[in-house]
């Protein structure tokens, strides 16, 4: 074959399968012949097999001619493709009764939990009274979440029975409060300092209407000079106002924990029943809310705060207790079956 017989038969091939791909049925017929033309038997296939037989100076003009003819034929055959495959959309389309012009379908939109609602709520309020946020870890040792909280080795808060104790080469646990935040905090700042540490906790307790093992809270830490007790009580009732309403009932009961002292602990009266006993604040009327009370002297020397110097306030609440008052619901479990009906009305 000489190059002028190539330069021929590229041209011939072009016109021969162009003229078929145009007067092609449908996408099957249109296969058919990209096999025919560029398939391992196919004509331009065969063509080029001449192209050994070319001197140097042949094959730099052939070979050229021979792509070029490759790639017309390739856009000729996915110009049809595309083609018959819009054409078959299109016949489908106009088998059915569809206005593309309507606009779609609103797509459902999710919301906020409960609970994050709730804590948002609470922490909106302490933010205004001048709280800042502060996190800690969940998984915490033994130092931080009880030892500098001056809770000593024999309290049952330490025992198996009530904390999760994690494996390790040193005792950790799951953090029983975000009292741990407090600790940590105090260790790295000097007075004066406000804090609220919003978290999720752990505790063995078994589910039922008012406890879970994994549940958020809400502690808060004020420490400056001259704090004193009367400071938690203003602070606590403007939060719990704040919360309820400026006709929620709130007393301050005297109390004990290791942290604190003097503590109290803070009721509001039950929402469900206005005071009168139901099923949900055991029938006394009032439901305990949080506990709370002055730092003790040892929490801020083991923190490295002398407490000849400085004094504070501290306070822990379940954002789940609180957020049953604040919506109306009389089981804590509600807020973990994920059920949409009662999820939507908030």
């Amino acid at each position: 074959m000489t190059i002028q017989e190539f330069k021929s038969a590229c041209s011939t091939i072009e016109q021969e399968y162009k003229a078929k791909i145009g007067q092609a049925a449908d996408l099957a017929a249109v296969e058919e012949l990209r096999v025919a033309a560029l398939g391992r038997k196919g004509a331009l296939t065969e063509l080029l097999k001449g192209l050994k037989d070319f001197s140097i100076e042949e094959k730099k003009e052939a070979g050229p001619l021979g792509n070029a003819l490759k790639a017309a034929l390739t856009a000729a055959f996915d110009e049809k493709t595309e083609f018959f495959a819009a054409k078959e959309i299109n016949d489908e389309l106009n088998k059915v009764n569809l206005d593309l012009t309507l606009p779609g379908y609103p797509v459902a939109k999710g919301h906020r939990h409960p609970l994050s609602v709730a804590q948002d709520r609470m922490t909106d309020i302490l933010s205004r009274l001048g709280f800042e946020w502060a996190e800690g870890p969940w998984v915490e040792d033994e130092k931080h979440n009880f030892d500098l909280l001056n809770i000593p080795l024999h309290h049952p808060a330490r025992d198996a029975q009530d904390t999760f104790f994690v494996d390790g080469k040193m005792p950790l646990v799951l953090r029983t409060h975000t009292s741990n935040v407090q600790s940590r905090y105090m260790e790295k700042h000097k007075p004066p300092l406000r804090i609220m540490a919003p978290g999720r906790v752990f505790r063995n307790d078994s589910l039922d209407a008012t406890h879970s093992p994994v549940f958020h809270q809400i502690e808060g830490l004020y420490v400056d000079k001259h704090v004193s007790l009367a400071d938690l009580k203003s602070d606590l009732t403007a939060f719990m106002k704040g919360l309820f309403g400026n006709k929620a009932e709130i007393r301050f009961r005297p109390s004990f924990f290791p942290f604190t002292e003097p503590s109290v602990e803070v009721d509001v009266k039950c929402v469900f029943c206005q005071g009168k006993g139901c099923n949900v604040c055991k029938g006394n009327g009032w439901i305990e809310m949080l506990g709370a009370g002055v730092v003790h002297p040892n929490v801020l020397r083991n923190c490295g705060i002398d407490p000849e110097v400085y004094s504070g306030y501290a306070f822990g609440m379940g954002v789940e207790r609180l957020a049953m008052m604040m919506l109306n619901i009389k089981d804590i479990r509600t807020f973990y079956e994920n059920d949409l009906r009662v999820l939507k009305q908030f």
